[in-house]
């Protein structure tokens, strides 16, 4: 069973939301710099969780984010509405989860993750109040059972889930920025009336096969702004911190649902000015 076909959460959206943070100039991959989630620490700021080891079902997972004073964190800025964005990905990049957990006020948190036996790899993007700007922090854990780790899946320019088809066009490039074009249908039908979902209509999370390493692309324009459109089509800005594939996960909301549609994407070299006349034949602007 592969899932590059997406899947639908099938729950209705609250404020809680899912991807979209501003600021992230690592996490957007600007001129190659490297993505986030590689290390559980940064900048004295370190993601501990109460336990490593799961079973699988539906679990409960609790967390804090430990500041440079050894204490854990209580005060954070909001990133597209919410404090603290939460991923979860198994390590063959199935089973991605993007939740928003709730805080005490002692700075512990807690969120639901439905997990499948297996090596795991969980994210914290988050912006500490007084800190210059946000961060994504990763930690392995291990859920306990047999483990079929499943093949990446195929390429394809096609993520179906149920009713809707979400299509990919455009191509990511390595150290350089290039526009991600994806495109909403149900039924056959453009979907025209995406809803907003944390300040966005749609969040993209690429992930680097290999590292995981955590990207974070951000939408062009957003509602309200009276230049964006509801659909069907979901721009972003995106470049990849180094040649490679990449698994992106975009989620939308339509009818009160968030969906996820998932891709294999490998990078594209920027195809090189023709050496007479200066004139482009590939298609694309030459990056140097």
């Amino acid at each position: 069973m592969t899932n590059h076909a997406g899947h639908d959460h099938a729950h209705h959206a609250a404020p809680a939301g899912h991807a979209g943070h501003g600021g992230h100039d690592a996490h957007a991959g600007h001129g190659g710099a490297q993505p986030g989630g590689l290390s559980v620490s940064e900048h004295g700021y370190t993601l501990e969780l109460d336990a490593t080891i799961f079973t699988a079902g539906v679990q409960t997972i609790g967390f804090r984010v430990i500041g440079p004073d050894g204490q854990a964190v209580t005060e954070f800025e909001p990133e597209h509405e919410k404090e603290l964005h939460f991923i979860a990905v198994r390590r063959d990049t199935a089973g991605f989860q993007h939740v928003h957990p709730v805080r005490d006020e002692k700075g512990s948190w807690s969120t639901e993750l439905v997990l499948e036996p297996g090596d795991w790899r969980f994210f914290a993007d988050i912006h500490p109040a007084g800190h210059g700007g946000t961060m994504t922090l990763g930690i392995d854990a291990a859920v306990a059972g047999a483990y079929d780790p499943r093949p990446l899946p195929e390429v394809s320019r096609v993520a179906r889930i149920g009713a809707y088809a979400v299509t990919l066009d455009g191509d990511l490039l390595p150290a350089a920025a290039s526009q991600l074009t994806l495109t909403v249908s149900r039924d056959g039908e453009p979907v025209t009336d995406l809803e907003p979902y944390l300040a966005a209509y749609g969040h993209l999370v690429a992930l680097r096969v290999g590292d995981l390493g955590y990207l974070h692309v951000h939408p062009e324009g957003h509602p309200g702004d009276g230049v964006t459109a509801p659909g069907p089509e979901i721009a972003f800005m995106a470049a990849a911190p180094s040649a490679g594939t990449y698994r992106l996960f975009l989620d939308f909301q339509h009818g009160g649902v968030v969906r996820t549609a998932e891709f294999t994407v490998p990078t594209t070299e920027a195809a090189p000015a023709a050496a007479h006349g200066g004139h482009d034949h590939g298609g694309h602007h030459a990056h140097h």
